[in-house]
């Protein structure tokens, strides 16, 4: 089962300019191959999948957490890209085409069908499938299958953090490039536990530090690379048998924490009525407010 709090992982930015070409570019880390849809969904159905977990509990349990970081790495980016769209468009008569500014938009479908918000989509439009999911029953292959998956969902975030200088996405991507490191970190260590074969030696891939990115680097500098969650109140308290010693690239201790991270407030998203989102005057405000006293028999 899940847990799930009205929190996000971090705060982003808010938006002084829209962009919605950068919006498009941010789609690849939600719906593209190595975007957070496909981490998500690896892990969720090998967790679900797992075998023999009684024996093999430490890898069953980093799997797991794991699986439920990527849950909220999936809200974070489609909040972010949000953020990126906020204020593209203006409300506007509909024969003044309000939404004709974003008409020639790279990637217009989040106009058309999403009312400005993200996707399970990739950049280019195209909708994440469930093709991207390996999960073969084996231990060592779906660990070193997780860890190419992380590698590459790495270089993809490095690319899209070169694509755009928009508050909003750096400071999404910043994030998620030292929490994925977290994950390429754990995914090589538990390699090794279970071959004796020392995969760390391979990281960084890309070879490039994430502290030559300032968003990247705050994050580093307080830490935030050398902790794993467990994201439960009382299990998978074994991946102190993986998460253990030091990081490999610059040998600060590692550490297991039970629970799940501080987060903030999911921010509210305003209507936008050119969309028709949500859709809801306010008169129909009045009388829903007025519907749910009376339902709740809350007097005045």
């Amino acid at each position: 089962m899940f847990k799930r709090m009205e929190e996000i992982m971090i705060e982003i930015p808010d938006v002084e300019k829209p962009d919605p070409n950068a919006a498009a570019a941010v789609q690849e880390l939600l719906g593209g191959k190595f975007g957070e849809m496909s981490t998500l969904n690896n892990y969720l159905f090998q967790s679900f999948n797992f075998r023999s977990k009684s024996k093999l509990r430490p890898f069953y349990d980093l799997v797991m957490s794991i699986t439920a970081e990527e849950l909220g790495h999936v809200e974070l980016v489609t909040h972010g890209i949000g953020k990126i769209l906020q204020g593209s468009t203006s409300p506007g008569d509909p024969d003044k085409t309000p939404l004709d500014v974003v008409k020639d938009a790279r990637l217009s479908y989040p106009f058309l069908a999403g009312a400005q918000g993200g996707m399970p989509i990739d950049s280019m439009g195209n909708p994440w499938t469930g093709a991207n999911v390996f999960n073969s029953g084996n231990l060592v292959e779906d660990l070193l299958h997780n860890f190419f998956l992380e590698c590459g969902a790495r270089t993809h975030k490095m690319k899209v953090y070169e694509m755009t200088d928009h508050p909003a996405a750096r400071a999404v991507v910043g994030f998620l490039l030292v929490r994925g490191g977290v994950h390429v970190v754990a995914y090589a260590k538990a390699l090794e536990v279970a071959t004796g074969v020392n995969v760390t030696k391979l990281i960084p891939i890309p070879s490039l530090d994430n502290r030559k990115f300032n968003e990247a680097r705050k994050y580093e500098e307080k830490g935030v690379h050398t902790k794993l969650y467990t994201w439960s109140d009382n299990d998978f308290n074994t991946i102190d048998q993986i998460w253990k010693g030091t990081h490999p690239e610059d040998g600060s201790p590692l550490e297991v924490i039970a629970g799940v991270p501080k987060g903030v407030p999911i921010p509210e998203a305003p209507p936008i009525d050119e969309e028709f989102a949500p859709g809801i005057s306010a008169d129909e405000f009045k009388e829903i407010a007025k519907r749910l006293k009376q339902s709740g028999n809350i007097k005045e």
